[in-house]
């Protein structure tokens, strides 16, 4: 019942948000009265429905969503290792520190342009991806390795646990819901550098080059459509990534550290 009640309250929620920016988009469409800043709704989502008709929509989704995957897995299997390191060595963490700071703060705008004098247009977005979402994911983890109740490592040591057993009977167990519950906001992150990457690379084939095209030739419905397209995609993703925290909330209960 609580359950129910709680799914009921988030759609209730999620419905009264999308009817204040609904309203938001109205307002701001007749206080600006012009329609090369603001288009209408209707314009808007016309243009929506006509790009969903179109083969190079969908090629130019599914290269951007291809892109955020690269950049999603390289950062995600570079702070795994990372922090595995850190959690082995406080010197590489600390030599790390420094260099995590400096991708933290560093602007994205600047990698953009540094990177496109040294690489092409396609790849550029997806090692801007990888480096700005790297430091999140690196935190997240690194959190989720100290929240692990040192008893337990202990626990480990004197039931002599095999560091197969460690890895997967406790370390994932414990670690993998943490982590999980914050990669859809990651992804999101992921998405919505690499669409900003494409379009100061004006990558080919790419929601981000889409977008560009459709300022240079004031198709502003059309521009507002992808961008659209582009939050839908990654609130979706966020949905479809916490699905896999209720498989890992059941495996922490049913399958926890055994001794």
């Amino acid at each position: 019942m609580k359950k129910f009640s709680d799914r009921a309250f988030n759609l209730i929620f999620s419905v009264a948000a999308i009817i204040i920016m609904w309203l938001a988009w109205l307002i701001a469409y007749y206080v600006q009265g012009n329609d090369y800043v603001i288009p209408s709704v209707g314009d808007s989502l016309s243009a929506l429905w006509q790009l969903l008709g179109e083969g190079a929509f969908w090629k130019s989704f599914g290269g951007t969503l291809l892109r955020t995957l690269e950049a999603f897995a390289l950062s995600f299997v570079l702070a795994a290792v990372c922090a595995a390191l850190s959690a082995l060595s406080k010197a590489f963490s600390r030599i790390l520190s420094p260099i995590v700071t400096a991708l933290r703060t560093v602007p994205t705008m600047a990698l953009i342009l540094i990177l496109l004098l040294w690489t092409s247009r396609t790849l550029t977005p997806v090692i801007v991806g990888c480096l700005v979402t790297f430091p999140m994911v690196y935190a997240q983890m690194n959190a989720a390795f100290g929240g692990i109740d040192k008893n337990l490592k202990e626990v480990a040591k004197v039931y002599k646990f095999t560091p197969s057993q460690r890895v997967f009977k406790m370390y994932l167990p414990l670690m993998l819901p943490n982590i999980l519950s914050q990669s859809g906001a990651a992804f999101s992150l992921t998405l919505k550098i690499i669409v900003s990457a494409e379009v100061m690379s004006r990558t080919l084939s790419s929601i981000g080059g889409m977008m560009q095209e459709a300022r240079s030739y004031l198709e502003i419905p059309e521009l507002f459509a992808l961008t659209i397209v582009t939050v839908i995609a990654g609130a979706l993703a966020e949905f479809l990534l916490s699905l896999p925290v209720r498989l890992t909330d059941r495996w922490t209960k049913g399958k926890g550290v055994a001794v």
